[in-house]
């Protein structure tokens, strides 16, 4: 009797440590990187890292059940043409997607809308782009200045952007 039930123990102890070993060798999904290229509007001028849309988003599509990293390449004060020349650096191969907000600083500065040649330029990568217009930021909670959002307004285009993300990649 103690004798089977040390087999028993011991084939038990065989099964949980063969589907440990499935759980190990099974391949695990990569967290998809998103890049969200922009201006102070993406920066989240004016409030904490945490409270930029960049950093919502990511809390908003882990909490949906994605693995997903998005990096935060917002620049205050940056124009289309900074943007491009950065381009390659900010938006490496394998990018999932990018969320393109070229802001108003071009028109502000007298600079050439460069918005055509990024866009094209992802494209021709095969990198899905989401265009997030100045028109997003209208009827959500500004900031004294009136050009950019709270952490609330910030939450809340997150969450408007949060459905064209997951479908951008797949999800």
């Amino acid at each position: 009797m103690k004798r089977l039930h040390v087999m028993r123990l011991t084939i038990l102890a065989a099964l949980v440590m063969l589907v440990g070993l499935f759980d190990f060798a099974a391949p695990s999904a990569e967290a998809a990187t998103i890049v969200a290229l922009g201006a102070s509007n993406t920066y989240g001028k004016g409030v904490a890292r945490n409270q930029a849309y960049p950093a919502q988003l990511e809390a908003i599509l882990r909490a949906r059940g994605l693995k997903a990293h998005v990096v935060n390449a917002g620049i205050n004060g940056d124009t289309t043409e900074g943007m491009l020349n950065r381009l390659d650096r900010v938006v490496p191969k394998g990018i999932g997607a990018v969320i393109f907000q070229p802001g108003g600083n071009d028109r502000r500065r007298g600079s050439a809308d460069r918005s055509g040649e990024i866009e094209s330029r992802l494209r021709a990568r095969g990198v899905a782009v989401i265009m997030m217009p100045n028109s997003s930021f209208s009827g959500l909670p500004h900031q004294p200045d009136g050009m950019h959002l709270t952490p609330e307004g910030y939450h809340m285009l997150a969450e408007r952007v949060a459905p064209e993300v997951m479908s951008a990649i797949g999800r």
